[in-house]
């Protein structure tokens, strides 16, 4: 998506955010304000932000104060009182609000202020609204992106250049806890999603979905016959893997990451204006996890990713 609008020099960027009520704004902001934080990524400081919140839940409600209080204390970032005032203040901005579910309402107002903008997992809290999160960034000509910290792990990069020959199969197992007000694996379960799709791409036609309490095991049909599987785990042990299966050999994901690698792409993006990430990669991967909660509803049947995309059109 071209960039539409005029943005500072790079090392003069205001960065807003919106939402404090997770750990991710103590850790961006200090790898952005901190040049001597050992992951510090340049291109721009945190100046201003919007404290948002949601009550009903509760990782939400009792770690915003705390948060919000340490923005304050620690990098001197200004609260204001609304996302339309945040905009007068800077020049791009992060939704980094922990509850999808209000991210629309977030950023309609930062895309018809014209900023670039980047949205934390999950892009919202259904796919009806994702949808229209696009739909109104495309109108508007503002880019617009959003990813799990998982796609850019160095681990995760470095298995999926590993030659495999043709890739046939991709197993992404890990966390995927449940959180009563969104779709399943919206809320923890992205994060095996994203690595999925960071290896296969979009063109899944279709999901199967098998749940238990405990576990999920997602297998997804792409148009060229290659096959995904996702295991999302909520308890016992809950590491995170890739594994690709081709026609020459085997690869492994080998160690985990951090945040550095994803927050040197939204900073490039913001200065680029061009993102790492398209909405239809994203927009197929939020199908996925959707059509996973109609194929749980049916029983464990197969449901076609363009079916869901046709009944969640805004």
């Amino acid at each position: 998506m071209a960039l539409s609008v005029t943005c500072a020099r790079a090392a003069d960027l205001r960065v807003g955010l919106i939402g404090l009520d997770t750990s991710h704004v103590i850790a961006f902001t200090r790898q952005l304000n901190v040049a001597t934080n050992k992951n510090h990524v340049p291109g721009g400081r945190v100046v201003a932000a919007v404290k948002g919140g949601s009550q009903d839940i509760e990782s939400s409600a009792k770690r915003i104060d705390d948060f919000t209080r340490q923005l304050q204390e620690e990098f001197g970032v200004k609260l204001v009182p609304t996302v339309e005032e945040l905009c007068q203040q800077v020049d791009v901005v992060m939704v980094e609000s922990v509850d999808g579910r209000p991210h629309l309402a977030q950023a309609r107002p930062v895309i018809l202020a014209r900023k670039p903008l980047f949205i934390d997992k999950p892009v919202a809290g259904s796919l009806r609204d994702a949808l229209e999160i696009y739909r109104l960034a495309k109108e508007h000509k503002v880019p617009v992106f959003s990813s799990s910290a998982y796609r850019f792990y160095d681990s995760l990069q470095e298995v999926k250049k590993t030659n495999v020959g043709q890739v046939r199969t991709v197993i992404s197992h890990g966390p995927a806890h449940l959180e009563p007000h969104h779709p399943d694996l919206f809320w923890y379960g992205i994060h095996p999603t994203e690595a999925l799709f960071t290896i296969l791409g979009p063109g899944c036609e279709s999901v199967v979905r098998v749940s238990t309490p405990d576990t999920d095991v997602v297998t997804g049909t792409w148009t060229d016959g290659r096959l995904g599987i996702l295991v999302g785990l909520r308890a016992g042990p809950l590491p995170h893997k890739v594994t690709i299966f081709g026609t020459k050999g085997v690869a492994e994901q080998k160690g985990s990451g951090d945040y550095a690698p994803l927050l040197r792409e939204v900073m490039k993006f913001f200065q680029t204006g061009v993102a790492p990430v398209s909405p239809e990669e994203t927009l197929a991967i939020f199908a996925f996890m959707e059509a996973a909660d109609e194929s749980k509803r049916q029983g464990g049947q197969p449901v076609k990713i363009a079916d869901v995309l046709a009944k969640k059109q805004p």
